[in-house]
């Protein structure tokens, strides 16, 4: 496709300026027209008018394509929805009549894969809406969503203890962007805390703050914390980009984000919501 759409757009180029070229050289040479301005008027419509179909001849293909994926995406997701619903219904109903110790860890492993594959949906759901510039946000309680992702990390890192000082505190803002926000720091933190076990997570004067007591930044690493594919540790898993993008939500949806640091005594992170 992108192949025959560059070859297009070179003939249709190439044959433009050809055209423009001979209408100028017979403007001059042929007609002898000596009104400046009107050879002007005359060679500006020539060039808006093949902007105009040069832009139709690269953009229409590449519209087309971009909503040909939105539909495969909605089809998709509108046939996901069913399945996912019907193995977390069916895991709950066989949880609840187990008695078997390996019996019930197998559904409980199933009911966490399951939840993944929920978690991904909605992040799907979401990328398609954002694209789609349609609304996100929404009015939801920032403790109540914590709690749902603390849960989502339980069986992920079973040997972690999060220490939880939450009030309630209820905002209008992206939940599902400042979800996937909440996962990466709280990754990042279990990630970057090979000797610790602990995790603490405030929400305090509108502010919510993630702790870890793990190995720490020094102050030249904090200023490239936010460099697309920087890593202080280039032995940990990943691609360097999630800071980057914790970044660019906080900038677009006016949350003040700050990391305190000390090497080998722990980051923290706060996210300061400005007041409804």
């Amino acid at each position: 496709m992108f192949r025959d759409l560059r070859l297009s757009i070179f003939v249709y180029y190439f044959s433009t300026v050809a055209a423009f070229l001979g209408v100028l050289h017979f403007l001059i040479a042929v007609v002898e027209v000596e009104n400046l301005f009107l050879l002007a008027i005359v060679m500006l419509c020539i060039v808006a008018l093949s902007g105009v179909f040069i832009s139709k001849l690269s953009i229409d293909p590449l519209e087309e394509y971009v909503k040909n994926l939105q539909n495969l995406s909605k089809e998709t997701l509108h046939e996901l929805n069913l399945p996912i619903s019907t193995i977390m219904t069916n895991t709950h109903m066989l949880k609840k009549n187990l008695s078997d110790e390996k019996s019930f860890k197998r559904i409980t492993r199933i009911e966490s894969a399951c939840s993944m594959l929920e978690q991904r949906y909605n992040e799907l759901d979401y990328m398609i809406k954002t694209q789609s510039q349609k609304s996100v946000q929404e009015h939801f309680d920032v403790k109540e969503l914590l709690m749902h992702r603390v849960e989502f990390f339980y069986p992920l890192y079973p040997q972690i203890a999060f220490e939880l000082e939450l009030q309630e505190y209820k905002i209008f803002n992206d939940k599902i962007g400042l979800a996937k926000v909440i996962d990466n720091i709280i990754d990042n933190a279990v990630k970057y805390s090979p000797n610790s076990q602990k995790v603490a997570i405030k929400i305090y004067n509108s502010t919510l703050s993630i702790q870890d007591y793990g190995c720490g930044m020094d102050e030249v690493e904090l200023l490239h914390i936010f460099d697309n594919y920087y890593q202080s540790n280039q032995n940990m898993k990943g691609f360097g980009i999630g800071l980057s993008m914790v970044k660019r939500f906080c900038d677009n949806n006016a949350i003040d984000l700050q990391f305190k640091s000390k090497p080998n005594e722990g980051t923290t992170v706060l996210l300061h919501f400005k007041e409804n």
